[in-house]
Order: C-alpha cells, then structure tokens, then sequence
C-alpha cells in the first residue's frame, strides 16, 4: 500500500469516525510505516488515532516517531496512559527517548516507572553518551551452565516475552560473570536432556561498556551478529546490543562524519525540522574559520605581487593548480577516512598509507601535468618554459596533497579527534597555501623574467 494512499484513507476513517476500521487498517501496517503517517496527521488527529493501536503495536510505533511528535503525545497522555505505554517499552528505548527528551518531560517519565525499571533507566544513563553501555539494553535471556536444554526452554517461554531477543541466549555463573551463549537454533537441535554446559560455545566475542559505539557495531557488523554482550570490567554480563541499535549508530556516525567532511557541526535532527536559525549556527563557525584562513593565500599572493606584476600570465594559472591540490588532497582524505572509521586501516599503518599514496600521486601528478603542459600551450597559448612550470608545479602539488590528506586524518585519530574533523575545507585551504608557495618558488627559480 502506497504512503499516499494510506495517508488518505487514515484521514477519511477518521473524518468519519469510522474507529474500528481505521484501527484494523492501521493493525496491517508496519510500525515505522504508521510513525511515517503519523508524521502528516494534524496535531488534533494524532492523539486521538494514536489511542486506537493496541498497546504493544502503539510502543512500536512511538519509538519509531520523531522526537517532537513522542513529546506531544507525551504531553497528551494522562499519567495511567503513559505508565501502560512504558510498561512496554524496552529500557534502552526509554532511555533513548528521555535524552530527547526537556527535563520536566523526564521527571514526569521517570515517576511514572516502576523502581527496578527506574534503576536500569539510571544504570544506563551514567556511562558516557558515545559508549557501548549507552546503547545496550539490559533485557536479555541468561542461563546457568548447569540447565537441561528443556530447563532453557522453559525459562525462555517464562521471561522470553518481556526480553528484547530470544535467539541468543547467554550463559554466566551466579555471579553473571559470561562464560559462554547457546543459540535457540542449538536448543532445538539438541536433545532435551543435555546439559548447557556441553553445548555451549565458550569462545565468546564481547565488548565492554566504555568501549565506543561505533566500534561495537563495527564488531557485530564484522562478525554478522544480531546482538552482541556487554560486560564490565570484571566481565560480568550487564547488557546487549541488539543490531537495530547498532544500524542506528552506524547511520548517525555516517551522517555526522558526512556533515563533519562538509564543514558543517552535526545538528542531529532532520534538515526539515531544523530552524534556519539552527543552521546558520551550526555552519557558520566553520564558514567563518575558513574565510579567515583563506588570509594566508591573499599574503602570499601579495607577497608575490611583482612577479604576477612582470608575468600577468602566471595568474591564470592559479585557479587550476589550487583547485586541483583541494580535490587532490579531498579524495585521499575520504579514503582514509572511510578505512579509518571501517576498521581497514589503524593509526600505526600511517607509513603504508603515505608510501601507497605517494606512489598514487606520482602517477597521478604525472598524467595531469602531461595533459596542463598540452592545456597551456594549445589554450592558453604560453611559452614552452611557462608550461613546464606549471606542469612541475602540478606534480608537487598533487603529491603535497595527497600526502597531507592522507597524513592529517590519521593524526587527527592519534591525537584522539574524529578523522572527519580534518575535513576537505581544512585540507583544501592547508594546501592551497603550500601550493601557492611551490608554485612561485618554482616560477622564480626557471622564469629568466623573475630573476
């Protein structure tokens, strides 16, 4: 069913207060899908229809909602309303909501939890914001070594309901210290009587809860995993992460390393909810930080004044050597940044990475400058030695620039900032600068006129 036509046939069911087939249609839906129309209803709608969905299909739904529409309906709900809603709502989703949510919108939401789900909520919240623990959720299936496989299943079919994944079952000694995890595929596969503990497979892959989150879904990306435990220091079993919140950190850190490479601070929320305002603000740091920077190319074009003064010509060629040292210096930028964030390259592989694009910016620097030295004879219509200044000039600006964009990400990594940082804007105007330098050194070094 086409979101057009569903959104329409919503709105008709309600216009005419047909309930009982507006709450069966919307039963059919996928709950992102609903989330989506919801989007479009009316502010005096949404509360109303939203009331029709069951109970366990209306949690679905609102954690698939933006922030600002769970606001409104959490302003709308009365208190039995909102507690029946969060009694249905895994922790980590609740928690995921409350830090979008304004501090008397919180207090309201934490009053309204029972005292253990309350202490798992402040569990969570104290590890640091971009940490495997601030992302897990604690409902999961643990078991004792010791359980029959017929004992699994029966705890499975007692708790299993309430826990966010049933397919991987952990197993941990009474201390919940993890020291192996079954799969329902193995408990279907073994015999009834058979013993966890022989079953099991001990060779777990975890991750801590002050590792970050990006390289937990990087991990259970690599391994193909749906969910993936969090212990702690003494490697007890305090959490999961399931793939669903892993795919989430994967398209924000992806979106924000985008927005980052564009000179842009990350804003978080959707280009259309986001306030001109908001925007301004969150570019124009960066618009400002570059516009100053560009001061150092207008000084040494200045200081170079008599020589473009004696050789006009030389000027022409300023556009071109920049523009390709700033695309030069982009593309090994991106690259690396990409293999930095996918795991493919580490902080001590910096060598490789500068000898491998070195190589590629010699072949490189070499085919454009063949094809400069064609451009500024048969276009440009120069002299012979003012081409093959400019052909130099192209080499070392390529090799410059590839080098810097290869070398800044990596430190930026050292130095623990996010590789995105050293974005192209940065890059850009660093190698603007040193390809200006190179390319009147140059000149003055060959050019008779310039001595």
């Amino acid at each position: 069913m086409e979101e057009k036509v569903t959104v329409q046939s919503v709105s008709e069911l309600f216009e005419s207060k047909d309930y009982t087939s507006l709450r069966n249609l919307l039963a059919e839906i996928d709950p992102y899908d609903i989330a989506v129309i919801f989007e479009q209803l009316g502010n005096k709608e949404l509360p109303i229809i939203f009331r029709l969905l069951p109970k366990e299909l209306a949690a679905e739904v609102f954690v698939e909602m933006e922030s600002d529409l769970q606001k409104d309906l959490i302003s709308s709900f009365n208190d039995k309303e909102l507690e029946d809603m969060l009694k249905e709502l895994y922790v980590d989703d609740t928690v995921d909501i409350m830090e979008e949510m304004p501090a008397n919108v919180v207090k309201r939401i934490l009053s309204r939890t029972d005292s253990e789900t309350r202490g798992f909520i402040n569990e969570i919240l104290k590890y640091p914001k971009d940490s495997a623990g601030s992302i897990m959720t604690v409902e999961y299936i643990r078991l004792d070594e010791s359980m029959t496989v017929a004992d699994a299943f029966k705890r499975i079919r007692r708790i299993g309901f309430d826990r966010e994944t049933i397919y991987t079952c952990y197993v941990t000694e009474p201390d919940k210290k993890l020291i192996g995890l079954v799969t329902v595929k193995d408990l279907l596969l073994t015999d009834e009587d058979s013993l966890i503990g022989d079953i099991m497979q001990r060779n777990v892959i975890y991750v801590n809860t002050t590792d970050d989150r990006e390289f937990v879904a990087q991990e259970m990306n690599k391994y193909d995993f749906l969910a993936i435990p969090v212990v702690d220091g003494e490697k007890r079993l305090v959490g999961i992460v399931t793939i669903d919140d892993a795919m989430d950190v994967l398209q924000e850190e992806t979106t924000e390393d985008i927005q980052k490479m564009a000179g842009i601070n990350p804003s978080g929320k959707p280009y259309l909810k986001t306030s001109v305002f908001h925007l301004w603000y969150k570019r124009i740091p960066w618009l400002m930080l570059l516009m100053v920077s560009a001061t150092f190319t207008g000084s040494i074009i200045s200081a170079f004044e008599d020589a473009i003064s004696a050789m006009v010509v030389l000027a022409v060629f300023i556009p071109m050597l920049m523009d390709t040292g700033g695309n030069s210096g982009g593309q090994a930028a991106a690259t690396i940044i990409i293999g930095l964030s996918l795991g493919d390259i580490s902080k001590k592989d910096i060598l490789k990475v500068i000898w491998k694009e070195f190589r590629v910016a010699l072949i490189c620097g070499f085919t454009l400058s063949v094809v400069g030295f064609a451009k500024a004879m048969i276009i440009d219509k120069t002299d012979v030695l003012t081409a093959l200044v400019v052909c130099i000039t192209l080499i070392f600006v390529v090799i410059i620039a590839k080098v810097t964009g290869c070398v800044l990400p990596i430190f930026a990594k050292r130095l623990g900032f996010d590789p995105a940082v050293m974005s192209s804007p940065i890059i850009t105007t660093v190698v603007d600068v040193l390809a200006l330098l190179v390319y009147f050194g140059i000149a003055t070094a060959l050019l008779p006129q310039l001595k």
